[in-house]
């Protein structure tokens, strides 16, 4: 789906006249927005379009991962590949262990003295954030069968050694 097309389906939840009001836009602006781009002639682009703009040039998903926070979700970034297929799995289920206790062990000290401030809420969110990134990764590799043929692997493996 094209960000005009995602644009035009969430208005349809309000109005574009409700939208432009509460953004301090003109009414035919926010309707540009709901249009392909060769159809604006402006060269006004519309808001998501400008957010991936501004991801495409900064590379920082912290801007997505705001946006996603913001919508009460969270960005998972898909994952990408390296090293031998299936060779990953005991790192990768390791360091999900590692951040699960990294997570307990930060609740722990936030905890300590009967109360968490903001600075430890924030710190625990973000712990459990990238232990939630991490562990989608690690699903995802799963869904696409990486893991699959890890037994007979490492049977190979220390087969040969």
């Amino acid at each position: 789906m094209d960000s005009h097309e995602v644009i035009s389906k969430a208005v349809e939840q309000t109005s574009f006249k409700e939208v432009a009001a509460q953004m301090g836009v003109s009414l035919s602006l926010a309707y540009k927005w709901s249009q392909p781009d060769e159809q604006l002639g402006s060269g006004t682009s519309n808001p998501l379009d400008r957010v991936r703009q501004l991801f495409e040039i900064t590379k920082d998903a912290q801007l997505i991962q705001w946006l996603c926070h913001k919508a009460n979700g969270i960005f998972v970034q898909n994952p990408t590949g390296g090293g031998p297929r299936g060779m990953e799995l005991m790192p990768a289920t390791q360091e999900i262990v590692q951040q699960f206790a990294d997570l307990l062990t930060a609740i722990s000290k936030a905890a300590a003295d009967n109360r968490i401030n903001k600075e430890e809420a924030e710190h625990i969110r973000h712990v459990w954030d990238e232990l939630k990134r991490f562990t989608e990764g690690f699903v995802r590799h799963c869904e696409k069968g990486e893991f699959a043929d890890l037994a007979d692997e490492i049977k190979t493996h220390r087969g040969t050694h």
